[in-house]
């Protein structure tokens, strides 16, 4: 039952937002200890760039500030790759918390969405 409103959910996001060349969708995905986020271009179904909390290296502190620096690193290697506007995709996740803290990162970091 939890599952069916969990996938009810993602569907609804999901069903409003897609990424292209121009402007790829910014997905993230949290689990109980990390977080990952990946640029995808939706009409090539490709992922462009991904980052985990692994190409950070071992940063000490919370959950919260590592999910802030691995925003800074994604919004670095979107801009070397020429991407500046991006559309933001949280999931199932509300926006609050390490998914609000990796989104304020990559907006600092030079990203528009």
């Amino acid at each position: 039952m939890n599952q069916d409103r969990i996938t009810r959910k993602l569907r609804r996001v999901r069903r409003k937002i897609q990424g292209s060349k121009d402007a790829p969708r910014l997905s993230v995905f949290r689990s109980s200890n990390h977080i990952y986020a990946q640029l995808i271009d939706d009409e090539k179904k490709e992922t462009i760039l991904a980052v985990s909390e692994k190409k950070l290296g071992k940063i000490e502190g919370k959950k919260l500030d590592r999910s802030k620096e691995l925003g800074l690193l994604l919004a670095k290697e979107a801009l070397g790759k020429k991407i500046k506007k991006v559309i933001f995709d949280r999931g199932k996740y509300a926006y609050k918390g390490r998914v609000k803290a990796l989104a304020e990162g990559a907006r600092e970091g030079g990203l528009n969405f």
